[in-house]
């Protein structure tokens, strides 16, 4: 028998691309100063957590998040691409609002999630799902029996709530995305099991919801950032 590995999952803090309304993905975004303080807020909570591996995306403002956690827990971080954001093409760099005034077809079949759509030079949810699932199943199999965490962004997170609960690709979102809020996991070869999800009482204030400010213009439409 394995012994299971647990997860805590976490979303990079803020960025003010985050708060326009801004399609990020591939886009190397830092964190704003509302987002070092959320990252600086998790890691103390997370202070006294046994630890033992911590992997992040190697975008700015994921990365920037991990080594807060990093210093805290005396713990080197380790790049992964396969915890990057989908990458959203032609998407990045606009608003929701000027996607949708630009690309109206395209918008549509995005906020409907439609599992095999791709904005032009991006990824599907269905490539998504895969990078995110492969990754994220070989890094917990390297660690049975321990605790490890994971930095990445709102799409990753969106894969492994969906992977823990059994949801469809296309099924409306209902939980938040929140910005450096603390998510738990279980994985052992069967799959992921939820533990706890959207952990935000070590926030000074409420992170910006994925759901409403960096996923698209409504709740469940489309793949986070």
């Amino acid at each position: 028998m394995i012994e299971p590995t647990r997860i805590i999952a976490i979303r990079h803090g803020e960025t003010t691309w985050n708060v326009d309304t801004r399609i990020q993905g591939r886009l190397d975004i830092p964190l704003n100063d509302t987002g070092r303080r959320q990252a600086e807020q998790m890691a103390r909570a997370l202070a006294d957590n046994p630890i033992t591996a911590i992997y992040a995306s190697d975008l700015t403002r994921a990365w920037e998040t991990a080594q807060y956690l990093g210093r805290a827990l005396s713990v080197e971080v380790t790049r992964d691409e396969g915890l990057r954001e989908r990458g959203f093409g032609e998407f990045e760099g606009k608003t929701y609002a000027e996607i949708e005034a630009l690309l109206p077809e395209q918008s549509l079949r995005w906020r409907k999630r439609d599992p095999e759509f791709a904005p032009p030079g991006g990824e599907s949810l269905l490539t998504l799902r895969r990078r995110v699932m492969e990754t994220a199943q070989r890094l917990a199999a390297q660690h049975p029996g321990e605790l490890i965490a994971l930095v990445g962004h709102g799409g990753v997170m969106d894969v492994l709530y969906r992977a823990a609960t059994r949801l469809d690709l296309q099924a409306p979102r209902t939980w938040a995305l929140d910005n450096a809020a603390i998510n738990r996991l279980l994985w052992t070869p069967e799959g992921f099991t939820l533990v706890g999800w959207a952990d935000t009482q070590h926030l000074e204030s409420v992170a910006l919801d994925d759901g409403r400010f960096t996923d698209g213009p409504a709740r469940g439409a489309v793949s986070a950032q």
